[in-house]
């Protein structure tokens, strides 16, 4: 059995898909779950319950945590931590495995232009600080030999999905409506986003494979050094619309934070927008010779996607 805790977002359900290539056994964890494929186990549970998260678990050889709490710091504050360890608890007592997808949160600001799997964790923000111990619990644990495990680091993210994604609340929501796509800072650095897809593909396949656990590894991503200029460019142009871009420099996030409280919360991740972000996935490329999904072949399917499906974005969200 292959679980995924937290399966209700935008990761858990591709990771469901992919994981149909490698068995037919998989479990559904989340608050109110549903069957991604029609083989799928499902089991409703309250992930920050102990015991509710022990029996989810057990069972299981493999565990993915894609689980996404609510994108505050009080909030995360409150549970990451807690959570983590009752999920290492429940992986050790049950023999499983745990896959956790992760983000770049806890590198250091001024690695950010090149991130490889040997960036240093030097968090520049109390979000990233909480990530770090969560990453430093598991690479612990493994250390010990309490644990086999895999941190499946990925870069901000974009997809047919109504949560989660700056393009997609920024830029195609934006562009959908006929206004101006926003962004944050400078739209004319480096800025390298994974497609849903690849990320999913990538998380199921290092599950799936003995001799990469107990490492971390970049999930597969476009490798080509494109800004969110050329994104809206991009998304404009499939789209059919008229290509138009707005600029939020650094204050007026911080300004519209007052009243906007998402603003608030990204405030402090502005690092990520005003210098170059390349997320370096050549690892992964290399080891699994995978062709990750490019730019623009990933936006013309995510929006053909958006199309046919009943999921809408959510602009008060990241």
């Amino acid at each position: 059995m292959q679980t995924i805790l937290g399966s209700g977002g935008a990761i858990g359900t591709e990771l469901a898909k992919a994981l149909k290539r490698f068995t037919n056994k998989i479990r559904l964890v989340s608050r109110n779950p549903k069957k991604v494929n029609e083989t799928d186990f499902l089991l409703a549970a309250d992930l920050t319950d102990a015991q509710q998260l022990s029996k989810a678990v057990e069972g299981s050889t493999v565990c993915y945590v894609t689980i996404g709490f609510e994108y505050k710091t009080k909030i995360w504050q409150q549970v990451w931590l807690t959570f983590i360890k009752n999920v290492v608890s429940a992986c050790k007592d049950n023999k499983a495995k745990l896959v956790f997808f992760d983000n770049i949160y806890a590198i250091d600001c001024n690695h950010i232009n090149h991130i490889t799997e040997e960036s240093p964790i030097n968090p520049a923000s109390k979000k990233g600080e909480i990530r770090a111990l969560v990453d430093r619990y598991i690479i612990e644990n493994v250390e010990k030999g309490n644990i086999e495990a895999i941190i499946a680091r990925s870069p901000d993210f974009f997809g047919p999905i109504k949560k989660s994604s700056i393009i997609m609340n920024l830029i195609y929501n934006n562009l959908q409506k006929g206004k101006p796509a926003l962004w944050f800072c400078n739209a004319d650095v480096i800025y390298t986003p994974g497609y849903t897809y690849d990320l999913a593909m990538g998380a199921a396949l290092l599950g799936n494979t003995n001799d990469a656990f107990n490492q971390v590894w970049n999930l597969p991503v476009d490798q080509s050094h494109a800004t969110a200029r050329e994104f809206t460019q991009m998304f404009a142009e499939i789209m059919n619309v008229k290509n138009r871009l707005k600029v939020l420099p650094a204050w007026s996030i911080k300004l519209l934070g007052f009243f906007v409280p998402v603003l608030k919360e990204i405030y402090e991740m502005r690092y990520q927008y005003d210098r170059d972000y390349f997320f370096d996935s050549s690892k992964f490329i290399r080891r699994f010779n995978y062709v990750p999904v490019s730019n623009k072949k990933a936006i013309e399917q995510t929006i053909e996607l958006m199309k046919y499906s009943k999921l809408e974005c959510r602009p008060d969200l990241p």
